[in-house]
């Protein structure tokens, strides 16, 4: 059976500036992906990301040579397997999914689980000064998780602010890689002193030897320095945590396998994603069911999200209405 693949790429409106210690955005940029058999239709989303190198242009150029060889007769799964990890792959292997519960097995069904259930989701709290990072987490102190983005500059100050307009809530402190040892060494008093649940990726992903033997008064979880099932053994002896996103990986079928290595080695999960919508969060709840923490606000911040997606109330992400993917 033939398969034929639509690309396009959406730019999507945020509700506030997303600020982490690399840049600012107020739109998401997505690509998204249909694979069509003549009678279902299934959907993928992914986020190119600049730190990868990967933009929309090279995203859709991927997908496009893929539809080339799916045209030619190549089978899905080669044509999956010829692809690096990275967003493309991951919006393919996403509509791969989605197009295999269309033609009525369900991802519940092939994986021989229940479909996800309602789940306590960080929101996150961009990096801003001090005073507006208060400002935003105040109007987001029901939730009981709060993702804080930090840079360099006074981050003692800014995780405080947020610390005290939301006092019941729990942290995680993600600087984006932009730490050194000795600032992470000298965050290691005031994170003692609030309930910070990990510190994620403080160093850069090729400079974090450091952490190996670290003791740290709170897990430190891998983000950059780890993007697939392979790299997590190689990241065990200077993370606790391992943060699982399917753009990363390279879509749902690697960041299952991410998340059974993970546990296998006896490191934590983080269900992570990019700001994106909820066709990019739909198959990511499926590692926020398996994961110590999730972190999938991603349509939180946007203008408008996709019609029967997801839902996020005081800190609680809940399923799409059926139908919507997988």
């Amino acid at each position: 059976m033939s398969l034929a693949l639509h690309t396009r790429v959406e730019r999507l409106a945020l509700k506030a500036p997303f600020r982490i210690s690399r840049g600012v955005k107020t739109h998401a940029e997505v690509v998204v992906a249909e694979l069509d058999d003549g009678s279902s239709r299934g959907r993928g989303e992914c986020v190119p990301y600049g730190r990868y190198g990967e933009t929309t242009a090279s995203v859709t150029a991927q997908l496009a040579q893929a539809g080339r060889r799916l045209a030619s007769g190549v089978d899905l799964l080669a044509t999956l397997r010829a692809m690096p990890a990275g967003a493309a792959r991951s919006a393919l292997d996403c509509a791969a999914w989605d197009l295999e519960a269309r033609r009525g097995r369900s991802v519940a069904a092939r994986l021989g689980r229940t479909p996800p259930g309602a789940m306590p989701t960080a929101v996150t709290v961009s990096l801003d000064t001090p005073e507006a990072m208060h400002a935003a987490a105040l109007a987001a102190a029901d939730a009981p998780l709060l993702k804080v983005k930090l840079g360099p500059e006074d981050p003692a100050a800014r995780l405080m602010a947020v610390a005290q307009a939301a006092p019941r809530a729990r942290l995680i402190v993600d600087p984006n890689e932009g730490w050194t040892l000795p600032i992470l060494k000298a965050m290691a008093e005031p994170i003692s002193r609030l309930p910070v649940m990990m510190v994620e990726q403080p160093l850069p992903a090729g400079d974090d030897a450091g952490l190996a033997g670290l003791e740290y008064p709170a897990p430190i979880c891998a983000d950059e320095s780890v993007h697939t099932a392979a790299d997590v053994a190689r990241a065990a002896d200077r993370y606790q945590m391992v943060n699982v996103k399917l753009d990363k990986a390279g879509g749902l079928t690697e960041a299952l396998a991410m998340a059974a290595q993970a546990r296998d080695l006896g490191l934590g999960v983080l269900a992570g994603c990019m700001v994106s919508s909820s066709l990019a969060i739909a198959p990511a709840m499926w590692i926020g069911a398996v994961a110590e923490a999730v972190d999938l606000d991603g349509p939180w911040w946007l203008v408008e999200d996709r019609p029967g997606g997801c839902r996020i109330k005081a800190g609680v992400l809940y399923p799409p209405q059926p139908g919507f993917w997988g």
